[in-house]
């Protein structure tokens, strides 16, 4: 990476557009600000695409639990496109199942099929014959489900270390290292003592409110489980068809079944979701859990070895969408956060919209439902 213009130890300066995180949304925000032709520096106190980026499963998924949701993820994944050749993102178009247990879950999918297909996504339900066609290791007694073919799998922490490699060589400014510590008049202030002057925009997932602390904004934890390499035995991304109930849920503690073929053999098993965890330890009896609902939807993975288990933290607002747009109260500071478990889908469409809005152009999506004071609106 030596060809990285770091500003690790220069003096401060003015920019364009300055952009504290290097996660994948920050990453994707500094491509479409440079594209743009815009003067940029990016701050990163820790390592590129770190955070929830590099604990992420990385599914690239058509999510429906809200129509602002699903709005956001389909532009997006027409825009993932562009990065999908890309030999750091181990781009797998492997397609999302979606799992009926009973039949009052078989019976949403007729709808659900509808809503994808309003936004573009072709989505096709089975019954449970072609279910098992599709997953024959699927536990018996099963209802359906739906199928998504286009959703896929990608490597995020690779992705955005991509986009920022690519940003640097057109001019961006990285600096590596680099804590924001407090918004000033016009910048942002340094943990060392400098000051970066320009626009702001903030894109530091769960850190969001050490700079923006009237923004709510909570840590979930999660946990996944990669197992060794073995014969292949599942063909897509299982997910249990409650899994947004679960997602967009207000319980303390929650697992949903999700499990995710990798490229190279092994099996990626999720999901937890816990909140108010504040360290990024193993939370035992969750895991457990979240593996006896796997071994209930596809018995054979008892008989895997576990390599490894990780957490990490999805910045979760209260009603679950992004904060998207200029921070009203403050001057020239813009926000990108809070995508809980959707930042890897979203990244592309949300940086669009946001460098649209910057620049004064019409965002192809309204970002009213995204806007960052929506909830204070809400309450007066």
């Amino acid at each position: 990476m030596g060809h990285w213009r770091s500003a690790a130890v220069s003096a401060g300066g003015t920019f364009e557009l300055i952009i504290i995180g290097a996660g994948i949304v920050g990453a994707a925000c500094a491509e479409a600000a440079v594209a743009a032709g815009l003067r940029v520096a990016v701050v990163e106190c820790g390592a590129v695409g770190g955070g929830a980026s590099a604990a992420a499963m990385g599914h690239l998924v058509a999510m429906d639990g809200d129509a602002h949701e699903l709005a956001l993820c389909s532009y997006s994944l027409r825009l993932w496109q562009r990065w999908a050749d890309w030999p750091q993102a181990e781009y797998q178009r492997c397609g999302t199942l979606w799992v009926a247990r009973n039949g009052d879950e078989l019976d949403t999918v007729a709808a659900r099929v509808d809503a994808l297909a309003a936004v573009g996504v072709q989505a096709v339900a089975v019954d449970a014959a072609g279910l098992y066609q599709r997953e024959p290791q699927l536990a018996a007694g099963l209802c359906g489900g739906m199928h998504v073919p286009g959703d896929a799998v990608v490597y995020p922490p690779r992705v955005a270390w991509r986009l920022i490699e690519d940003a640097c060589r057109q001019g961006m400014q990285l600096f590596a290292g680099a804590r924001a510590t407090q918004l000033v008049e016009d910048g942002v202030l340094l943990a060392d003592g400098r000051v970066l002057r320009g626009p702001v925009l903030v894109a530091t997932g769960s850190a969001l409110p050490e700079l923006l602390p009237e923004l709510p904004m909570r840590a979930r934890k999660g946990q996944l489980v990669i197992t060794d390499r073995h014969r292949p035995l599942l063909r897509h991304q299982l997910i249990e068809m409650g899994y947004a109930a679960a997602a967009h849920g207000a319980d303390a503690a929650s697992v949903s079944f999700n499990v995710q073929p990798r490229p190279n053999g092994q099996l990626l098993i999720g999901s937890s979701r816990e909140y108010d965890a504040a360290d990024n330890g193993i939370s035992m009896a969750l895991l457990q859990r979240m593996l006896r609902r796997a071994f209930d939807f596809v018995p054979v993975l008892q008989e895997l070895r576990a390599l490894r288990s990780w957490c990490g933290f999805r910045p979760a607002t209260p009603d679950g969408l992004p904060y998207l747009g200029a921070v009203p109260g403050r001057h020239r500071v813009w926000v990108a956060a809070g995508h809980e478990g959707l930042g890897i889908t979203a990244a592309p469409g949300s940086a669009r919209l946001l460098v649209d809005a910057f620049l004064g152009r019409s965002p192809a999506l309204a970002l009213d439902p995204y806007r960052p004071d929506r909830l204070q609106q809400e309450v007066a």
